[in-house]
């Protein structure tokens, strides 16, 4: 099930923070890349930001030279498996269960040529998974969490540093959420300044 956000600006900064969404693959055996999944910029203050939380996911294939395959719609429980084709080309196709309910999975079954797999929420990148060898198998596995703070020079879609999750670091779980505000407050220029927070409110359960 799709949760709905919305994101709310209640700071004292107005407009000016930089506020970054995203997630961490909970497999710490599976070194994958943590990518900015949503920035929202120049939301002023009591305005809101309404966007999707897919409960799904898209899985896609990039390799060295920039090249990317369709994507293809999977979730949780899923092997994908990535074989060529008769024309020369690469292609994605389910391969049955992944081995946790909790998992998705994606085999590179390729007679050659390392690549790298990308999962997609919402049509955003959300993690990565770099030069996957053939015979080698890409592990995510995502909870309905999402770690948000405020950061700059931060680009949707690109890998975050560890110095940016070290202060992004507000961990909302959406477990059980059917919709819910994302309310940030906090910040401010001068003394008067204070950390910023973020919290969920007007929750609807599922």
């Amino acid at each position: 099930m799709d949760i709905k956000l919305r994101f709310v600006n209640q700071s004292r900064d107005g407009n000016k923070s930089e506020v970054v969404m995203y997630q961490k693959n909970q497999l710490t055996s599976m070194a994958s890349l943590a990518m900015a999944w949503k920035v929202i910029r120049f939301c002023g203050r009591d305005c809101y930001h309404p966007f999707v939380f897919p409960a799904g996911f898209e899985v896609g294939v990039a390799d060295e030279y920039g090249n990317f395959s369709p994507r293809m719609a999977a979730e949780n429980g899923q092997m994908l498996r990535l074989e060529s084709t008769a024309s020369g080309g690469r292609r994605l196709r389910r391969a049955g269960l992944a081995s946790a309910s909790n998992e998705l999975d994606v085999l590179n079954d390729l007679g050659q040529g390392a690549v790298n797999i990308c999962v997609f929420r919402d049509g955003r990148m959300v993690g990565m998974k770099t030069a996957v060898t053939p015979g080698q198998k890409a592990v995510f596995q995502y909870q309905p969490v999402l770690w948000i703070g405020v950061a700059s020079q931060v680009a949707q879609g690109v890998a975050i540093s560890s110095a940016v999750m070290s202060n992004a670091n507000t961990e909302l779980s959406l477990l059980g959420i059917a919709s819910a505000d994302i309310v940030m407050s906090g910040g401010g220029p001068g003394e008067g300044s204070t950390p910023y927070e973020f919290n969920l409110e007007n929750i609807v359960q599922i």
